[in-house]
């Protein structure tokens, strides 16, 4: 006969699979154990992250606060070492018999040696260099010619003279404004200063809306770098108007 092998009893195979079913689940057990004791760890390894913002203690610059405009008034008016006045009686010197119109002080552009204008007649000088300071004067002649003359503002010497392109009515204008100034570009000043403290960077001859004969005064002030523009009547020297330019 043929030997039959013998199946397990039913109970021995359940012994089995429970035996097996205990060892994977303390097996998943173990493993579970053993990743958040990992986990744990590194929590307390890893330092924690600093989201707050850094203070910054870096101070403004100087002129952080200043506008382009006085940032200009800043750099340049420091440069110039001839007044207003002395820079006044050098042009008017330049046409005879003539009358300051007008004067300001600005940077000398790209191209002031390539111009139609001719060098002073008295003192032939070369221009300053580019964006060196220089007065810009007009000056009348007793016709009414304006002339304009520009002026070095460091040495104080002319470079430039050109006659203005004007017809018979501009020039007709001119002479009658100067003709009816009483006050004088000095005196104008005077009243400017004497109202708002600074550093005088134009002056010029004008009529207001209302058709007021004026000396429109630039005024600098050095501790803040405003230009303050005073209106005074050019014929009897009160202030019309003040206009602080804060940009």
């Amino acid at each position: 006969m043929s030997s039959v092998r013998r199946l397990p009893p039913l109970r021995s195979m359940a012994v089995i699979c429970a035996l097996g079913g205990a060892v994977l689940l303390m097996t998943g057990c173990t493993n579970a154990d053993t990743a958040r004791s990992s986990v744990a760890e590194a929590a307390q390894t890893t330092p924690p992250t600093d989201t707050s913002s850094p203070t910054d203690t870096t101070s403004p610059s100087p002129t952080s606060s200043l506008t382009e405009d006085q940032a200009e008034r800043k750099a340049l008016v420091p440069m110039a070492k001839v007044t207003w006045d002395k820079a006044a009686d050098t042009a008017v010197k330049e046409v005879p018999e003539g009358k300051l119109v007008a004067l300001e002080l600005k940077r000398t552009s790209a191209d002031a040696t390539t111009s139609t204008g001719s060098p002073s007649p008295s003192t032939p000088n070369p221009a300053p260099s580019q964006d060196a300071p220089e007065w810009e004067a007009k000056v009348a002649a007793s016709d009414g010619t304006v002339h304009r003359v520009d002026i070095d503002a460091v040495s104080g010497k002319v470079f430039r003279t050109q006659a203005e392109d004007q017809d018979s009515d501009d020039k007709q204008k001119v002479s009658d404004r100067l003709g009816k100034a009483t006050q004088t570009p000095e005196q104008a000043v005077k009243a400017a200063t004497d109202k708002t403290k600074g550093t005088v960077t134009g002056v010029e001859l004008d009529e207001n809306d209302d058709q007021q004969l004026l000396w429109s005064v630039d005024v600098v002030s050095t501790d803040n770098w405003n230009k303050t523009t005073v209106d005074v009547d050019a014929t009897n020297g009160k202030i019309l108007r003040e206009h602080v330019d804060r940009d």
